[in-house]
């Protein structure tokens, strides 16, 4: 039932309690991609995490190395460069030479981790269209925008968490 700002202070949520409500269910929603994710393309080949690092590769305009591409997954350097070292095991990307970085490798597609990854976006397309039936695509571009809003705030808090936590602030996080 809606609050009206008529309503008692304490019949109201509070932000704070309104946001630790959508960060559990954020928590809660990525375990579930993560598990369909992992169902829906294990036959190619594929976890979410190799899923989510080839979709990374296909967005960029040109072939990144393993730190660029963490960074614009928001994920840790390490984590990404052991899925990237298994997909190049088995043959669905390979590492460039990088005329910018002696050591840090470009990483790109081979063929077959393109038609992985084509196979993996169309059988998301079909399962999107049934778990958005009937949702107004401007309540999902709205939570879109939310959830964009809250990780900018997130990012730009680093120093508060630090400060939060008692960890001083290094040079190299700056």
């Amino acid at each position: 039932m809606p609050v009206s700002s008529a309503d008692p202070p304490g019949d109201r949520p509070s932000a704070r309690d309104a946001f630790s409500d959508l960060a559990l269910a954020v928590f809660r929603l990525n375990g579930g991609l993560i598990e369909a994710g992992d169902a829906l393309v294990q036959d190619l080949g594929l976890t979410s995490a190799r899923w989510q690092v080839l979709g990374a590769i296909a967005l960029a305009p040109a072939p990144l190395p393993v730190a660029h591409i963490a960074r614009n997954m928001g994920l840790a350097r390490q984590s990404v460069q052991r899925v990237v070292d298994d997909m190049q095991a088995e043959g669905l990307v390979r590492l460039a030479p990088n005329p910018h970085h002696r050591r840090a490798a470009l990483v790109a597609m081979t063929p077959s981790g393109e038609a992985a990854y084509h196979r993996a976006i169309a059988r998301k397309d079909r399962w999107a269209d049934g778990l958005t039936d009937g949702l107004p695509p401007a309540a999902i571009t709205a939570a879109v925008r939310l959830l964009r809003t809250l990780q900018e705030r997130i990012d730009a808090s680093h120093a508060h968490i630090a400060t939060l936590a008692g960890v001083p602030r290094q040079e190299s996080e700056e």
